[in-house]
């Protein structure tokens, strides 16, 4: 598992088959949360997430149907990390490369595109950020000065 992101609610994902990503639900768990300071969005995904788990439960026009409107379920999920596993509802996390298996699509259909993960840095992160790095990095802003009151900020 070593540098995969953990997929959360608000993935995005696509069919091989279909026209359009949709962003992935979390209809089975309410009480684990990653990448989320406040604990209120970003629920973890796990291997239990199946059915119509997704926003609009559509990939668009599905091309194993002659072009007919998508109704995406999925009917199992692969590649997820078996070491780490959330009760209830006894499922294992979906990593960034795990797979979706449609009923219509086949195995592994549908992949995950973006995780859902964005990065949110807290006070203490800015407040450890080294300055010269960041300078380099992000060189409109001035890290050294971020929370202080606009005119108690030094001149660039």
């Amino acid at each position: 598992m070593s540098q995969k992101e953990k997929v959360v609610q608000g993935a995005l994902c696509q069919c091989l088959f279909g026209t359009t990503p949709d962003k992935l639900k979390v209809l089975t768990q309410q009480k684990y949360f990653v990448n989320d300071l406040n604990g209120s969005t970003k629920l973890v995904a796990t291997h239990k997430d199946i059915g119509a788990t997704f926003e609009k439960n559509t990939f668009g026009s599905c091309k194993k149907q002659n072009n007919a409107p998508c109704s995406a379920i999925v009917t199992e999920w692969s590649d997820f990390y078996e070491k780490e596993k959330y009760s209830p509802p006894d499922g294992y996390i979906l990593l960034e490369d795990s797979k979706a298996t449609c009923p219509i699509g086949g195995k592994d259909c549908i992949s995950i595109i973006k995780t859902g993960q964005i990065g949110e840095p807290s006070n203490s992160s800015i407040k450890n950020a080294d300055n010269e790095l960041q300078s380099h990095t992000n060189p409109v802003m001035d890290i050294k000065n971020y929370d202080k009151p606009r005119e108690n900020r030094s001149e660039l």
